[in-house]
C-alpha cells in the first residue's frame, strides 16, 4: 500500500499522506514518496494547484521516533531527500487541508503552504524544544504572530485549531466533511485568476515572508551545540517508552548560563 496517495482533478493535484497507523510520521519511505509527489506536481505543466492532506486522525505527527531510535540518531540528516516543496524550488500554490494533529515536522509542512484549512479537532505543536537543544524560535515569527504567542509556540506549547484560526495562522476552520470540499473550492478560485497573476502573486507573497538573518543563523547553530547531546535521544526514548525523560542538561553544569553571543557590530 502506498504511503502517499495522489489524484488529479483537472489542474488540481491531491497529495494525501497515507500512513495512519503511524499518524503519518515522517519516515524515510513517506518522505521519499512525498518528494516524488511534489516533483510530479512541480514538473507537470497540466497541474497548477496542490491540496495537501493526511489520512486518519493526524495530518502528520512529525519525526518518526521509531526510525530515529533504530538508527540511533535524531532527525532526517542521515537520509536527506530532495523535495521541491521543502527546498524553495516549487513556485505553484499549495493548500493545506489539516485533518488532525500537525506536530513538529508536521507543523512545518503546514507552515510551508500558502493557504490553510483545518478541522476544529486539529491540534498543532512546534516540538523542537522537546526534541532538540533549541526550540523553534523562528516559526511563530515567520507566521507573523505576536512575540508572546511566537514564544509560546517556540517553547512547545500545544495550540488548538480554533486558537490558530483566531490569531491568523489558518484561513478556514470547517467541519471534517467540509475539509476537502473547502480546500478544493479555494483551489478552484485560484484557477479563475489570470495564470501570470496567480504565479506572480504566490511568488511575491513567499518573498515577503520573514527570513533569518545570517548572524542569527550562526547564533542558532551555536545554541544547537549548547547542551548535552545525549538528551536528544533520551527525549525520543522517553516518548517511545511513554515515560518522563531523564535529561542531563549540560556536560559541564557550569556552562548552563554561558550563552553563545552574537558578535558586536558596533563601531
Amino acid at each position: 500500500m502506498a504511503v502517499v496517495n495522489t489524484e488529479h482533478q483537472g489542474q488540481i493535484m491531491l497529495i494525501q499522506m497515507n500512513r495512519p497507523e503511524r499518524m503519518n510520521a515522517l519516515g524515510v519511505e513517506l518522505r521519499t514518496e512525498l518528494a516524488a509527489a511534489f516533483t510530479e506536481f512541480n514538473e507537470n505543466p497540466d497541474l497548477e494547484v496542490a491540496v495537501f492532506t493526511g489520512t486518519g486522525r493526524a495530518f502528520c505527527a512529525g519525526e518518526d521516533m521509531k526510525e530515529a531510535l533504530e538508527r540511533g540518531a535524531p532527525g532526517s540528516a542521515a537520509h536527506p531527500i530532495s523535495n521541491p516543496f521543502n527546498d524553495g524550488t516549487l513556485d505553484k500554490p499549495v493548500i493545506a487541508a489539516v485533518n488532525g494533529y500537525a506536530m513538529g515536522g508536521g507543523f512545518m509542512l503546514v507552515e510551508r503552504t500558502d493557504l490553510r484549512v483545518a478541522v476544529p479537532g486539529a491540534e498543532f505543536e512546534v516540538s523542537e524544544a522537546k526534541r532538540w537543544l533549541l526550540g523553534g524560535y523562528n516559526h511563530g515569527l515567520f507566521a507573523g504572530l505576536p512575540h508572546p504567542i511566537a514564544t509560546e509556540m517556540a517553547l512547545g506549547f500545544r495550540f488548538t485549531a480554533q486558537r490558530l484560526y483566531e490569531v491568523g495562522f489558518l484561513n478556514r476552520l470547517v467541519e471534517p466533511d467540509e475539509l476537502l470540499p473547502t480546500a478544493f473550492e479555494m483551489a478552484e478560485h485560484l484557477l479563475t485568476l489570470p495564470p501570470a497573476s496567480r504565479v506572480n502573486t504566490i511568488y511575491m507573497m513567499r518573498q515577503m515572508r520573514p527570513k533569518v538573518a545570517p548572524d542569527l543563523s550562526r547564533l542558532a547553530g551555536a545554541l544547537h551545540e549548547h547542551g548535552d547531546k545525549s538528551d536528544l535521544m533520551e527525549s525520543r526514548r522517553a516518548f517511545a517508552e511513554k515515560r518522563k525523560p531523564n535529561f542531563n542538561g549540560w556536560v559541564n553544569p557550569e556552562d548552563r548560563y554561558r550563552m553563545p553571543r552574537l558578535e558586536s557590530t558596533a563601531p
